[in-house]
Parts: structure tokens; C-alpha cells; sequence
């Protein structure tokens, strides 16, 4: 009888104006491959994410990053965040 833990990123969506990427990862528990449990875990990838961070992506993600984060989506969210930070 082996127990064995796997995650997978099960869920990766592009959503609204800025094309903030939400990547939902699941923890998968197994005994002989049968399911016992799975759990989730989300985090969310801006347009103003660092090299650095992108790098500790998964290819799927920078690959997703590197399409839809234009220099223009960039600008914008850039101005967006400096429109809301002076509004405060």
C-alpha cells in the first residue's frame, strides 16, 4: 500500500483587463492510485511580476506571461497602480 502526494496545476485562467493570470495548484493524496484527498491553492501573476518571480513559474505560466503581458498591458496596469496609490 503506497501513499503517495503529487500537486499539479489543474487550473491556469487569464482574467480581466490587465490579464492578471490566476493559477490554482492541487495537492493530490493517493493510496495505491486511489484518491483520498486534494486540496487547492491559489496565487495570482500581475503584469508588474519581477524576472526573478517569473522565473519561479512553471513554463506553462511564463509561457502564458510572455503572450499576454504586452509591454502596453504593462503601461497600463503601471499607470493603473500609480492612478490608485495617489488616490489614497
Amino acid at each position: 500500500m503506497a501513499i503517495t502526494k503529487r500537486t499539479e496545476q489543474d487550473k491556469i485562467e487569464i482574467v480581466g483587463e490587465f490579464k492578471t493570470i490566476q493559477v490554482r495548484t492541487a495537492t493530490v493524496i493517493e493510496e495505491d492510485g486511489v484518491e483520498l484527498s486534494r486540496s487547492f491553492h491559489r496565487h495570482t501573476v500581475n503584469p508588474d511580476i519581477s524576472t526573478t518571480d517569473l522565473a519561479n513559474e512553471s513554463t506553462e505560466v511564463q509561457a502564458i506571461c510572455n503572450a499576454v503581458h504586452t509591454q502596453t498591458i504593462k503601461d497600463n496596469y503601471t499607470a493603473h497602480l500609480a492612478a490608485i496609490t495617489s488616490e489614497t
